[in-house]
């Protein structure tokens, strides 16, 4: 490929992974950069403030479904910026965070905004890089891709010097290489979990929003009514679950884990999907299950699974193909409650009235 300067085939390597909208906060060692965004198919998004830039990153992320690229202002900028990279962590939201500096050949001077840049972001991303060299632009911004884009996602930062950006390249530009990474349980296990929740006589679901990353939502219902399970929020700002069924009741708080702990504390069987638990920030220090509660835990993320208390069950899977694997099993067990399919509330919930129906009225 012809060399030109790696500040422009960092747009072009942008636009070859569908990049459509760069949001950011520059400042002067960003300027070689910014010179060449006037002639990409990359529009820049300009915030006033670098967290700013980073939640509009995020939510377009989350929307499209597709890699949020947020451009920072050096350690200034990144410094403004990690509270919401520490949410977007949280969230698994994929986000690729450039940041600029002013060059590799200052490093030892100790310079105005100088800063370990890496060290920085490490505790609020999955991947943090620092390009050395002209020659790796691309592809350190493909492997920051590929990190965000797979499951659990989440922010990476990749660091650009800008007397790197000013370097040619000869790299190729081709798409980033996303690893398919959907998978089932075995049909065994998948048995196993059916016994375990159906067994129970007082049911209930944790979910989050690994959920809604893999599209789990009409899945998560099927379960839902085939057990006449209650279904909580725990880590959920996504729709993944429909507000209006039945079911649905509600979300946990997120302060004290003595309020998750009365939700969760009547329930025999509990089904936890998509999240991790509990979210709270002075969570319990025991577990607040009941004794011999049957847990069975599915996540794209295995780390998150038995992480903080003991399940009888985990499954490292995809939860939409889990959810209607489990869904197929729980149609072939028999004395399963029928009251979810048939529209009614679970055992001491009230039904709700549709929004914005008053008693009396009819639309």
């Amino acid at each position: 490929m012809p060399a030109r300067p790696a500040k422009a085939a960092v747009f072009e390597q942008l636009a070859a992974d569908g990049v459509r909208h760069l949001f950011g906060n520059p400042g002067t060692v960003e300027q070689g950069l910014l010179d060449v965004a006037a002639d990409s198919a990359v529009g820049y998004v300009l915030a006033l403030h670098e967290s700013v830039a980073v939640a509009m990153a995020d939510g377009y992320a989350r929307a499209a479904q597709r890699p949020g690229v947020v451009q920072l202002h050096s350690a200034v900028g990144l410094g403004n910026a990690i509270g919401m990279l520490y949410q977007a962590r949280r969230g698994s939201s994929p986000l690729v965070v450039l940041a600029g500096e002013a060059g590799v050949r200052y490093a030892a001077l100790d310079a105005q905004m100088a800063a370990d840049l890496v060290a920085m972001a490490g505790p609020v991303t999955k991947y943090a890089a620092r390009v050395l060299d002209a020659s790796s632009v691309l592809r350190e911004l493909r492997r920051a891709v590929k990190i965000a884009m797979t499951p659990p996602r989440g922010p990476v930062l990749v660091v650009l010097p800008a007397d790197v950006l000013e370097q040619e390249t000869g790299e190729p530009v081709v798409p980033a290489s996303l690893p398919h990474t959907r998978s089932a349980p075995e049909p065994a296990a998948l048995a196993r979990a059916a016994r375990l929740l159906a067994a129970g006589r007082r049911p209930l679901i944790l979910m989050g929003d690994g959920v809604a990353a893999s599209g789990a939502q009409q899945a998560l219902a099927r379960v839902a009514e085939k057990l006449c399970a209650p279904v909580w929020g725990v880590n959920s700002s996504e729709v993944n679950f429909d507000a209006g069924h039945p079911l649905f009741a509600g979300t946990l708080g997120h302060m004290f884990g003595a309020d998750s702990a009365r939700v969760v504390a009547g329930a025999d069987a509990v089904l936890i999907v998509g999240t991790y638990v509990f979210p709270e920030v002075f969570p319990e220090l025991d577990s607040p299950f009941q004794q011999g509660a049957a847990i069975v835990h599915i996540d794209a993320d295995a780390y998150e699974i038995a992480k903080n208390f003991p399940v009888d069950l985990g499954l490292a899977a995809d939860p939409a193909l889990t959810l209607e694997g489990l869904a197929d099993h729980l149609e072939r067990q028999t004395g399963l409650p029928q009251r979810a399919a048939a529209g009614q509330p679970p055992p001491g919930r009230p039904r709700r009235r549709p929004p914005g129906r008053r008693p009396g009225t009819v639309r």
